[in-house]
């Protein structure tokens, strides 16, 4: 786990939306002791909004998460 904190906080600011589009593959099934919130953080530092999408039922909760806050911020209409 301390590894994988290091590694983000590793990451230069913001990110790029290449980076921010392969982060999202990183978060796993829970909030990783509030890791999934500082990644998340990071990808949002990225350009544009990464996820355009609803991820539909199902779907990791970051993952819908990232997508809400994105809806909520007006950088994408709503579903």
């Amino acid at each position: 786990m301390d590894r994988r904190v290091r590694q983000l906080e590793a990451i230069v600011e913001p990110v790029t939306g290449e980076e921010a589009r392969a982060l999202v593959s990183c978060f796993g099934p829970d909030d990783c002791f509030g890791v999934a919130g500082s990644l998340l953080h990071l990808i949002e530092t990225g350009p544009n909004p990464v996820l355009t999408d609803d991820p539909g039922p199902g779907a990791n909760e970051w993952v819908q998460r990232l997508y809400d806050r994105a809806v909520c911020g007006g950088l994408i209409p709503g579903a």
